[in-house]
């Protein structure tokens, strides 16, 4: 091997090295350096969603604390907001229980040109529900029923389905409950429900595999993302939606800004009619 070629070699090895820490996990640099460029793709994404009129639906489970959250914010931060919404619906009402299971759900469905990410879904029946007895028994079996038929719908009807299940451990899930109880700027995510779910650890485990069971089909297959590790969760997710989604680069060209025109007949206000922010800063 030439002198060039233990260079390239040692070049390799040292960038290779760099994404990771001394801890074995992604280091802060690479993982910031891959989330911009996933980033990037995800703009280009949403233009191209929009110019050929995609109805596009994410649909984000797992165990509480597992990481949804965290990617959502990710896939969302450089998108237009206009064009991709965070559905997370708090419980039923008294009406919403009387409707057809699927009926709340319907309502906020991705338009043509848009995407839409459920931050928890209609599997909350075949979840929380069940395991937490919010529903009947016969309830639950319809859901499992109707629920394939359901999503078959809405894949022939043209909606780009992707259903993604956060993994975490039970010792991982249990230290960042820990954290969001000791931390007061989290604590916020803590709820009575997530200490009785993770009082039905086992119980939740079992719903999954039923889960899994009836609903993993052929047009809207389940994806399990390993979320023990934040950062590398968010980059395989993103990185598989952008590889799901066929898109070309339909970014509008730049363009030059346009001269402000003058109005010498505008006269401004007095700064003193007006109130200001305080500079604290």
């Amino acid at each position: 091997m030439g002198h060039k070629d233990k260079n390239k070699e040692k070049d390799k090895e040292e960038k290779e090295y760099e994404k990771y820490n001394d801890k074995g996990r992604i280091s802060k640099k690479y993982y910031e350096s891959e989330l911009a460029k996933l980033q990037g793709e995800l703009v280009k994404l949403q233009y191209w969603v929009k110019d050929k009129g995609l109805k596009v639906l994410i649909i984000f489970e797992g165990r509480d604390a597992a990481g949804k959250g965290g990617t959502i914010k990710r896939i969302t931060e450089p998108l237009n907001p206009r064009g991709c919404r965070v559905v997370a619906l708090e419980k039923p009402s008294d009406r919403e229980q009387k409707q057809w299971y699927f009926e709340r759900y319907i309502n906020h469905l991705p338009s043509a040109g848009e995407i839409v990410i459920f931050d928890r879904s209609w599997y909350n029946r075949a979840g929380v529900e069940h395991v937490m007895g919010f529903c009947s028994e016969d309830e639950y079996e319809e859901f499992l029923r109707s629920c394939p038929e359901f999503e078959r719908m809405l894949v022939r009807s043209g909606t780009i389905l992707l259903k993604y299940w956060f993994s975490v451990s039970d010792d991982e899930q249990e230290r960042r409950l820990k954290d969001r109880v000791s931390d007061p700027s989290k604590r916020w995510k803590f709820s009575p429900m997530d200490l009785e779910s993770w009082a039905k650890w086992v119980e939740f485990s079992k719903a999954k595999d039923a889960m899994f069971q009836y609903t993993d089909i052929k047009q809207a297959p389940w994806y399990v993302v390993e979320s023990d590790e934040k950062k590398k969760a968010r980059l395989n997710c993103i990185a598989h939606i952008l590889s799901m989604i066929h898109y070309e680069d339909v970014t509008p060209k730049p363009f030059e800004l346009p001269s402000r025109k003058i109005h010498s007949d505008y006269i401004r206000p007095p700064i003193g009619d007006q109130n200001f922010v305080p500079e604290v800063y």
